[in-house]
């Protein structure tokens, strides 16, 4: 499953947005560092559902299909906040840095707002500087890539040294703990003009260089404009886009999000996640807070907004930061069912450039080793064992051992 982190600076916000992600009731208030460990649930990455264009009612199974959309399941965590000197151990450093290398990308909340301090304290909005505040958390990751780095340098270089192995096979042995690929390294090494240069000769300078490339292109990363329904937040949100031209800056309102879930789990009113509307369902049933909290969602969040961004972050980040392709494995290719008739039962998330073999794997380690050939549904063309997979391909697989 694929797995997101939630980091950011005490009282962005990061629990609230959360807990509107999983619809769990996680500890948030206004003191710092009121995440003292880890919180881990399951949100749902969103993309149209395929059954419509093949005529079909679906029945998924480890999934959910709501009117034309597929919800597939992603492991998010909320992370303690980080404060300086996190990289040496201090606060809860340790604990925050071993969770966030586990993570596959990382969404990096802000208040846009501005009202948190650069001591993580709720202050007035338009006091505290978002810009300063996503840059002191990423000064942290890379100063503790560097420090990784920098402790096993000897390790590496003799690894390096050692028939047929490289720089890049070196590093990625002692940091692939963290999430470290080889072909993170050679692109980080490319990028930092290092290509060939003895690693012991390295500048000090260099070294610092190599290892915010090598932090950028492990841990995909977006950049979450929290907070966007309240004052100096749209300023802020601009000046964030123009600084930081590289990444990706969503806006958000975690606060209207979850106020919009737990309403719709309690039958309030209707609304999909990502949608760009709810619709009340009994206005009689709601107390007075409550339509002036919905009508001020309405008003601060959909009016200028179109959406809470809370969905659509998450979307961002599993369709554009880490290019996963959704696809539909069947048994039959003409019913698009599994050998229990289960109706296009399950959706699986791959990244681009995965093969049919990478397919098979991840269904089941049998079929992999039986593999043959897979059908296109829409085609019915067989396509080979490393046939590239893409978005929304529906595929029965044909193996010497093929299960349901």
């Amino acid at each position: 499953m694929i797995r997101i982190g939630i980091i950011g600076k005490t009282n962005a916000g990061k629990t609230t947005l959360f807990n509107s992600m999983t619809l769990q009731t996680a500890e948030v208030s206004n003191y710092p560092f009121t995440t003292k460990s880890p919180n881990t649930g399951i949100a749902q990455a969103v993309t149209l559902c395929v059954h419509k264009e093949f005529g079909v009612q679906d029945n998924p199974k480890n999934s959910k299909c709501e009117e034309g959309w597929r919800f597939i399941p992603i492991e998010v965590t909320d992370l303690p906040g980080l404060i300086k000197g996190a990289y040496l151990g201090k606060g809860l450093g340790n604990q925050f840095l071993s969770v966030a290398a586990q993570s596959d990308a990382l969404l990096h909340v802000v208040d846009a707002s501005g009202s948190v301090d650069k001591e993580g304290r709720v202050t007035e909005t338009g006091i505290g500087d978002p810009i300063a505040d996503f840059a002191d958390v990423e000064l942290e990751l890379v100063l503790w890539y560097t420090k990784m780095f920098s402790s096993n340098m000897g390790k590496i270089a003799k690894a390096a040294k050692q028939p047929g192995a490289d720089v890049g096979s070196a590093v990625a042995e002692v940091m692939q703990g963290i999430g470290v690929k080889k072909e993170h390294v050679n692109f980080a090494l490319k990028e930092a003009l290092l290509e060939g240069k003895d690693i012991e000769s390295w500048t000090e300078k260099e070294t610092q260089n190599f290892c915010w490339i090598l932090r950028d292109v492990s841990k995909p990363t977006i950049i979450i404009a929290n907070k966007m329904d309240l004052p100096n937040a749209a300023e802020n949100f601009k000046k964030l886009r123009e600084h930081y031209k590289d990444f990706i800056v969503v806006p958000t309102s975690g606060e209207a999000e979850l106020s919009l879930r737990r309403a719709e789990s309690k039958g309030y009113i209707k609304y999909v996640p990502g949608e760009e509307r709810f619709d009340i369902m009994n206005p009689q049933e709601l107390t007075d807070a409550q339509r002036t909290a919905l009508a001020y969602i309405k008003r601060k969040v959909f009016g200028e907004y179109l959406r809470t961004g809370v969905q659509f972050a998450l979307s961002i980040t599993i369709f554009k930061l880490l290019k996963m392709n959704a696809i539909y494995p069947v048994a039959d290719p003409e019913k698009l069912t599994d050998k229990s008739g289960h109706v296009l039962p399950d959706v699986y998330l791959l990244p681009a450039g995965s093969t049919l073999d990478d397919l098979a794997r991840t269904v089941h380690s049998d079929l992999h080793k039986g593999l043959l050939y897979a059908v296109d549904v829409r085609t019915g063309i067989h396509l080979p064992t490393d046939y590239v997979l893409r978005d929304r391909d529906v595929l029965s697989i044909v193996s010497t051992a093929r299960r349901g």
